[in-house]
């Protein structure tokens, strides 16, 4: 970790999206797929796909999705001119790092953004991409974006 990756702009719609799902799922991991526009090293999320997280095992440090719900967010961003770009997911108690497993079950090219979930409270929002031989996280950029105006 440490080296950086592009930018990710997340307007602040996006942003409080995620955060309210965190919170909403916690003790357990909220996870879900961000839909947008992709321009190589910069990237634009548009929209979010909130998904069930399928682990059941332990659901207070881990998320899963299936192949099923990447279809779904693929058709979904299809349908709205968008791509999937990435994937998000809380950590309950836990600082916005990526763990060890998290790299493990993680592909390179996604963004995944992390919101930490303290005692129930939305934290720290990061954003990371899987190195290329996926040794390793890199830090992504987060670019923030006020809403435009009049926009909904």
């Amino acid at each position: 970790m440490g080296m950086e990756s592009g930018t990710l702009v997340l307007g602040d719609e996006i942003a409080r999206g995620i955060r309210q799902h965190g919170a909403k799922g916690y003790p357990h991991e909220a996870c879900g797929a961000i839909l947008g526009l992709d321009g190589g090293a910069d990237r634009e999320a548009r929209a979010l796909f909130p998904l069930v997280n399928r682990r059941d095992d332990s659901p207070r440090n881990r998320f899963a999705v299936n192949a099923g719900d990447v279809r779904a967010a693929e058709r979904v961003a299809a349908e709205r001119g968008l791509e999937l770009i990435g994937w998000y997911h809380s950590h309950p108690d836990h600082p916005a790092q990526p763990s060890e497993y998290d790299r493990e079950h993680a592909w390179p090219w996604y963004s995944y953004v992390i919101v930490s979930v303290a005692a129930g409270q939305p934290r720290e929002i990061t954003s990371w991409r899987l190195a290329d031989d996926r040794s390793r996280f890199l830090v992504e950029q987060i670019a923030t974006r006020a809403a435009a105006p009049g926009a909904k």
